[in-house]
């Protein structure tokens, strides 16, 4: 297993869990249930954490595709421009997030978690617009720019779909 691999297997788990975390989040702020809130801050810090390795994979990743026929090196580049957006605002969710955490029981805890919400809901938006341009690096059918005819041509003979 290689860095490409781990880049893969991993890089599904900060979108979904950082949807889950946010709607958790969303739920424990609707509920006024601190221990809620308290669980989904904690995913999100968990998630924080693990988009670390898959933005650091994405460099060798990239350096192993970038000479293999029919591998889009615009999709690449647009993959980890928004990667690049991405990290910064999933770091600021789980700083957010720890720090509501950590002030959890004074009287302003909810402003915090109020802020880890909003943070929490963008960087979601940016890791799934991650995840959508990165899917278009290797799966034709994503790839709207291109004709059906010639998506159907270039994925004849694949046999790893």
């Amino acid at each position: 297993m290689d860095l490409t691999h781990i880049h893969l297997l991993l890089n599904h788990f900060p979108i979904a869990g950082t949807l889950i975390g946010g709607g958790v989040m969303l739920w424990g702020m609707a509920q006024n249930q601190k221990t809620t809130r308290s669980v989904a801050a904690a995913i999100i810090v968990a998630m924080t954490i693990m988009a670390v390795p898959v933005y650091l994979t994405g460099e060798p990743a990239e350096e192993r595709l970038e000479n293999i026929p029919g591998i889009s090196v615009t999709a690449m580049e647009g993959h980890e421009e928004a990667a690049e957006l991405a990290i910064r605002v999933m770091a600021a969710a789980g700083i957010a997030s720890l720090a509501a955490l950590l002030r959890q029981y004074r009287s302003s805890s909810s402003v915090h978690f109020g802020l880890a919400t909003v943070l929490t809901l963008l960087a979601f938006a940016a890791m799934a617009r991650v995840g959508y341009l990165g899917g278009q690096i290797r799966h034709t059918e994503l790839q709207q720019d291109r004709p059906v005819s010639q998506q159907l041509s270039s994925s004849e003979g694949d046999v790893d779909d």
